[in-house]
């Protein structure tokens, strides 16, 4: 096995070619003049890649779409690219040899796009679905649904249990490589750690010949460390798995990089657009056709020429105190005037970048970070944006002013990525903790009393988060439904006063039946599962993470 991508394997009829890419997000800023048909232009040279390189499927690995319910325009010119590049008379060359009423169980049509007789699939796509495009709803679809529905898209990774998740690969043949697809839609990254701690993950594993099979896994998930919980460590994946593709982390990384602990490869494309003006998404994006045969593989970069280009720069002040310093009185226009020569220099290199490539887009993102620290003051940027409105695609967001804080109690903090990260992650405040305090914090005739704060909060994120705009709605008729049959079981006299007491009592219960389910998941976490008949389990593994959480 070798993550090396000059190791040459010969196109023969036992090589898998599989395109990799993540993170596309159509439909991001689709309503900006200038950026607003980004995304869908280098969605459309992905595709194209993979139908010049004759791949034998497309494997993505997350938020295909920007938003949870794409727009029509995003939809309609998603079908149109993939019917543009899917659909053909090229022959399939591999075969499913596992039971895809299993991998496929979520569909209503629970088998492989291409094997369909009322389609005619040249290239499929694989896909496992992101935390943007993500099931929501009281039916659970998302946007992947419908292109599955569609037959342009093998939807896989769904799990259906909150207690435990237990994933079935998709098995592949190709002439005498095989290769077993396994997958993680996304899930949120405490409660999908907490469930590698608890032991509720199960990877199930061919039960012949387990050794001859090269092992892919797709996750959508954090990979650097949020906090604590909020991401997924590498030590947590079973080691018998030969390469995972990581998606959800924009930065990338797509050379493969060997885990010395867990002895298997880990690629992360990154994102093909770039959605926040962080260091991270500077990095030259790439997609990768990836080569299989037998328990070898290698990886090709290639590299994105549609992808509009994005330049950032760091300047300290205090850093320049031989140009101006906080005393002069002319201070102000100094540092303007030296901010425009940065931004001049910026798009003097961004300029030479695009010499040759017809491709890019005319227009780059630009961004200068200019630390004020030392007594200086920020200016307005606004008229400042307007010298470069023309010449720039993010004009009202070129610079952004910070300031180094003094940590105290010799607290360290990394700024760097305090500042390359969102605000909303910064400030860690969540829609359901909101309600949550709210109600508990409000006046006794406030409070709630037919509803309950947890499931309050879930329906309010689903509506903000979403866009679920009949969440509450559906939660409360569901709830009022719940009560109504309560109070009829008990045959309660309609009086005001005896209804209260008795949904008192109902919402008692209803605390006490929540403990006793998690006491029963933690049980059965310990005393772990049953293999099936027809596939064994893989070692489950809980090492690494916090020791104390580990016992």
């Amino acid at each position: 096995l070798s993550g090396d991508d000059s190791l040459g394997i010969a196109d023969d009829e036992d090589t898998f070619k599989i395109l990799i890419a993540t993170d596309i997000h159509l439909g991001y800023l689709e309503k900006d003049a200038v950026r607003g048909n980004d995304t869908f232009v280098t969605f459309d040279e992905i595709m194209k890649h993979a139908k010049e390189n004759e791949v034998d499927f497309i494997l993505l690995g997350g938020d295909l779409f920007h938003d949870n319910k794409p727009s029509r325009k995003a939809m309609h010119s998603c079908l149109e690219i993939m019917r543009k590049y899917c659909m053909g008379d090229k022959p399939i060359l591999f075969d499913i040899i596992s039971d895809q009423a299993v991998n496929f169980g979520s569909s209503r049509f629970p088998w492989v796009n291409y094997q369909d007789e009322n389609l005619n699939i040249s290239t499929p796509i694989f896909s496992v679905h992101g935390n943007h495009d993500d099931p929501t709803g009281a039916d659970g679809l998302c946007a992947l649904d419908l292109l599955s529905c569609a037959g342009l898209v093998n939807h896989f990774g769904r799990s259906r249990s909150v207690e435990k998740l237990e994933i079935s690969p998709i098995l592949l043949q190709k002439g005498s490589t095989k290769i077993a697809l396994y997958g993680i839609g996304s899930i949120p990254d405490e409660r999908l750690y907490r469930m590698f701690v608890n032991k509720q993950v199960t990877m199930l594993r061919p039960r012949e010949d387990e050794e001859s099979w090269f092992n892919m896994f797709v996750i959508h998930q954090n990979r650097s460390k949020h906090g604590a919980t909020n991401y997924i460590p590498e030590q947590f994946l079973d080691d018998f798995l030969d390469l995972v593709i990581w998606g959800h982390e924009h930065e990338c990384k797509i050379t493969p990089a060997r885990n010395e602990q867990q002895l298997f490869y880990v690629t992360q494309p990154g994102s093909s657009v770039v959605t926040s003006l962080s260091p991270g998404e500077a990095v030259k994006k790439h997609i990768g056709l990836l080569r299989v045969k037998g328990r070898k593989m290698n990886l090709q970069k290639i590299p994105l020429q549609t992808v509009r280009q994005f330049l950032i720069e760091d300047v300290t002040l205090a850093n320049h105190t031989d140009l101006f310093s906080p005393e002069q009185p002319n201070v102000m226009q100094k540092v303007q005037a030296f901010c425009q020569q940065k931004v001049e220099e910026m798009l003097e290199e961004a300029e030479r970048d695009r010499l040759g490539n017809p491709l890019m887009p005319e227009k780059p993102l630009i961004r200068l970070r200019v630390d004020y620290s030392g007594g200086f003051e920020p200016f307005t940027t606004m008229r400042f944006s307007q010298k470069f409105v023309d010449r720039v695609a993010n004009p009202k967001d070129i610079l952004h002013f910070t300031r180094h804080r003094e940590s105290k109690d010799n607290e360290a903090i990394d700024f760097d990525m305090l500042l390359s990260r969102p605000s909303s992650e910064v400030l860690q405040l969540r829609v359901e903790d909101l309600v949550k305090e709210y109600f508990q914090t409000a006046e006794k005739n406030m409070q709630l009393s037919l509803l309950t704060e947890q499931g309050m909060g879930k329906a309010v994120q689903e509506y903000v988060d979403k866009e679920e705009r009949d969440a509450i709605e559906e939660l409360i008729n569901y709830q009022l439904e719940k009560t109504q049959r309560y109070l009829q079981e008990r045959r309660v006299e309609a009086s005001e006063e005896k209804i209260d007491e008795e949904r008192g009592g109902e919402r008692r219960e209803e605390v006490k039946g929540r403990r006793r389910d998690e006491e029963r998941k933690v049980a059965r976490g310990k005393r772990g599962g049953e293999g099936r008949d027809e596939m064994r389990k893989g070692r489950r593994r809980g090492e690494g993470g916090d020791e104390g959480e580990m016992r």
